[in-house]
């Protein structure tokens, strides 16, 4: 299965459309995958997801190891059994978890060792641990175990961060060699903000043969302009035959210029956290529904939207929702949002298979120009 996971069928530019062939089923590309942290997408249930076209959904391993447990999980036929998912699930390694327990938790070379925040209890993730627990969860796709380097890191200590990264990767890999399963492994490019670390990290990692390729440690406190800059010059260096998969960054304009750049596959609590927040997403740009200037807008959220949000209900009775505090909000919001992600990135393959991308990609700008303003800033 290694050498036929992914199909690249046709490019416009860097951009991409492929296929990613999972033991659940195929996945077009570029693909959004919902986060579904604790094996659940906040406020929506399987055929929410279902309805929407969602292929594959993302599970974190740290979380899913506290709670409820990875043996009870596997014990119940895996995460697709317990949680009633036909599709595919791509386990993060519970890296980026720990990294924001920093007061948590200790680094060393043979894992990390941390404190849970639920109950301060000490547990340690290594290469081999963090890959034990994804198949237990029956991950269709893992990620190795990683150290995400915070923006302002020196030189220094992201070189030596880097070094630590990949012989983990290493151990990763020697504990799963290719063709072991039918789960996916799927090693990370680090490096921080420092291109020829990057660089290095690209070719060390993609020596390994892992299935497919993540780029790491973007978004995490860097201004826009550094954080694209990154982008581009990372993206070429990953093999043109793997999947390429930007964990963490999905803001609209960034998933556009992601794809721009030549990634394939993103995740991001934001259209999910931002919809309980009451930010919301449409072909005319943000709404924020919390507004009053709603209180009597019969109009739909978005007349252009497919989802049952906005073919059933009115802005006015969205807002009254919201400022109710009623949990239909959440669910509503929620799969607008997410109905909206999902066509954002059909959109983008339909335009790369029609050699059209770039002008996608302005289409797509346009709706956020003070975001588009911050990234142009650099």
């Amino acid at each position: 299965m290694t050498h036929l996971t992914f199909t690249l069928e046709h490019t416009d530019g860097a951009a991409r459309a492929g296929t990613l062939r999972t033991a659940h089923g195929p996945v077009p590309t570029p693909v959004f995958m919902p986060v579904g942290t604790v094996g659940s997408v906040k406020a929506l249930a399987p055929d929410d997801l279902l309805a929407i076209g969602a292929p594959i959904i993302l599970g974190n391993t740290y979380h899913l190891y506290l709670r409820p447990g990875h043996e009870l999980v596997a014990r119940r036929g895996g995460l697709h059994n317990f949680a009633a998912w036909p599709g595919a699930i791509l386990t993060d390694s519970g890296g980026f978890q720990v990294f924001s327990l920093s007061s948590l938790r200790k680094i060393r070379e043979e894992g990390v060792e941390f404190r849970s925040h639920l109950d301060g209890s000490r547990h340690l993730f290594t290469p081999e641990s963090v890959l034990e627990i994804q198949r237990a969860l029956h991950s269709d796709v893992m990620m190795v175990l990683d150290e995400c380097v915070p923006f302002g890191a020196d030189y220094a200590y992201t070189e030596r961060s880097l070094a630590l990264t990949g012989r983990w990767a290493r151990r990763a890999r020697a504990a799963y060699p290719a063709g072991t399963a039918r789960n996916l492994l799927f090693g990370i490019v680090q490096g921080g903000f420092f291109k020829d670390l990057r660089q290095r990290s690209a070719e060390e990692i993609c020596a390994l043969d892992f299935d497919g390729f993540a780029i790491g440690g973007l978004s995490v406190g860097e201004p826009k302009p550094q954080m694209y800059d990154l982008l581009y010059h990372t993206a070429p260096l990953l093999p043109r035959e793997k999947p390429r998969y930007l964990m963490g960054v999905g803001t609209p304009l960034d998933i556009v210029t992601g794809i721009h750049a030549g990634v394939d596959m993103f995740d991001c609590v934001l259209p999910t956290r931002n919809a309980r927040n009451g930010t919301l997403y449409t072909s005319h740009g943000k709404v924020n529904i919390k507004r009053r200037e709603y209180a009597e807008d019969d109009r739909p959220l978005d007349p252009c939207c497919r989802c049952y949000t906005c073919r059933t209900f009115t802005r006015a009775y969205l807002r009254h929702l919201f400022a109710s505090q009623e949990l239909l909000a959440f669910r509503l919001n929620s799969l607008h949002n997410l109905t909206y992600f999902m066509d954002l990135v059909r959109g983008a393959r339909e335009a790369i298979l029609q050699n059209r991308y770039n002008d996608y990609l302005a289409r797509i700008a346009a709706l956020y120009p003070d975001e588009a303003a911050r990234a142009a800033a650099g």
